[in-house]
């Protein structure tokens, strides 16, 4: 009888290339259509690349919510496939299509209510036209909420398996879509912002419809969502996901907020140090985006090791993608470094504008190459793990401590300038990185349980 290889054997390194480099194509197709669509809204004006970046911050906060979950979902039905519990991945995968609608659909409410007020919360008096063209974007983007969620739990899903390539493709289908509704709208129909809005809703809704279906015809898949019509809740399983989900939610409105209260700052320095802060910030994800290709596979991986009880796989594992993601990282902030002024000048920004965007960008390559493997990849395994909590408590910490006091400290205390942010947000990497760092090496992780054994 052939004997069943380990979870070490089945994660070699052509298993890791083959869900490494999908994720990576993904997040970089995202982001450059992240990056297209700023281009394309710039040529509206100033205002509107304010506008969508101010909507772009709250949306980010208000989904984080069922984000969390599908990385919760995700590290359960990891764990339920590592120990090769297929029918209880199977239901695993249900439970957390249920949460993450009705989170999304209490998020999606929320947008549409109270979109002006929440846009007024956080940035406080904004100019008419920047407040008009947040206030069009909100709306039919918090239209696209549930249909994010389900999309999101549903490549969650394909990811846990270990399948990377089909989310892969239906976020390409979905980008080409919007990109190609964004030419649509906005130049051929002169929508503007609305234009953007309405492309970015349908690409989501066809993102969702594909990925779900998909699932849905799954029956003896390791994952599927059959049956998902005939609710039955499990709240173990629920709690489970909540466990990972909850604190992973909570890290990141902590982040969302802290980071929308530092973006604050630039209010007060006019709308150029604004745009060259939304223009900055869609460069450097460019650059960082693929190291959250790294964080997903360190999820799937280690998840995978905890389920099968194989701690030593999961050190092993772990080294060997940390290793590859800081070479890799290192690289990509070196040529965006050399290359910052070309990258910048590929949007239409005021001469003051070009010149505070390539201030911010050297900050943040370096900032990124020291310290971003460590702060943003390596606590994906501790998650995986079910030490979520201490990650939590890290993050919100170094955010509130670190990233915002430092921040208003550095500004206007220091007299630096809107410059000030981006130190203080290098500042906050360091601190993450180590401290996670040092949680990793201590091996108090092992102690943590997501399933029951």
């Amino acid at each position: 009888m052939k004997q069943e290889p380990t979870i070490a054997e089945r994660w070699n390194n052509r298993a890791l290339f083959g869900l490494l480099w999908p994720l990576m194509v993904e997040q970089i197709l995202i982001v450059a259509m992240g990056a297209a669509d700023t281009v394309m809204v710039s040529s509206v004006g100033e205002f509107a690349v304010s506008g969508v970046n101010i909507v772009d911050n709250i949306n980010n906060l208000l989904i984080i919510a069922f984000t969390a979950l599908s990385t919760g979902g995700a590290v359960v039905v990891s764990q339920y496939i590592g120990r090769r519990d297929f029918k209880n991945s199977r239901v695993a995968a249900r439970q957390l299509v249920y949460i993450a609608t009705l989170v999304s659909v209490i998020m999606m409410l929320t947008a549409l209510l109270f979109r002006r007020p929440i846009i007024s919360l956080f940035y406080g008096n904004i100019e008419d036209d920047v407040m008009d063209a947040a206030a069009v974007y909100f709306l039919f983007t918090g239209l696209s909420y549930p249909f994010l969620a389900l999309y999101t739990s549903c490549a969650a899903l394909f990811r846990a398996t270990g399948n990377s390539k089909v989310p892969m493709r239906i976020s390409l289908l979905a980008n080409v879509l919007s990109v190609g509704g964004n030419v649509l709208f906005i130049f051929g129909m002169g929508l503007g912002v609305l234009g953007a809005a309405v492309s970015t809703l349908i690409s989501r809704i066809v993102a969702a419809g594909i990925a779900s279906v998909m699932l849905y015809r799954n029956g003896n898949s390791h994952v599927s969502l059959s049956g998902l019509f005939n609710i039955r809740i499990v709240g173990s399983m629920i709690k489970s996901i909540c466990n990972v989900g909850i604190p992973g939610a909570l890290e990141s409105s902590m982040f969302m907020v802290g980071r929308i209260l530092t973006q604050r700052i630039f209010v007060v320095f006019g709308t150029a140090a604004m745009a060259a802060n939304a223009i900055t910030s869609v460069v450097n994800s460019l650059s960082f985006m693929p190291g959250i290709a790294f964080g997903i596979t360190l999820t799937v991986v280690v998840g995978q090791c905890i389920g099968a009880g194989d701690y030593a796989a999961a050190k092993k594992l772990t080294t060997k993608i940390m290793k590859l993601a800081h070479v890799f990282l290192f690289a990509i902030s070196t040529a965006t470094f050399i290359f910052m002024d070309q990258l910048v000048g590929l949007f239409s920004l005021s001469p003051e504008a070009h010149e505070l965007a390539k201030s911010f960008l050297r900050i943040h390559c370096i900032s990124m190459a020291l310290g971003w493997s460590m702060s943003f990849i390596l606590p994906n395994a501790l998650r995986a793990a079910g030490d979520a909590r201490y990650v939590m408590i890290v993050a919100i910490a170094s955010m509130w401590i670190v990233r915002v006091s430092a921040a208003y400290i550095f500004v206007f205390a220091l007299g630096m300038g809107p410059l000030g942010v981006w130190v203080a947000m290098g500042s906050d990497f360091a601190v993450r990185g180590i401290s996670y760092f040092l949680r990793w090496m201590g091996g108090k992780w092992q102690e943590k349980r997501v399933i029951a054994d």
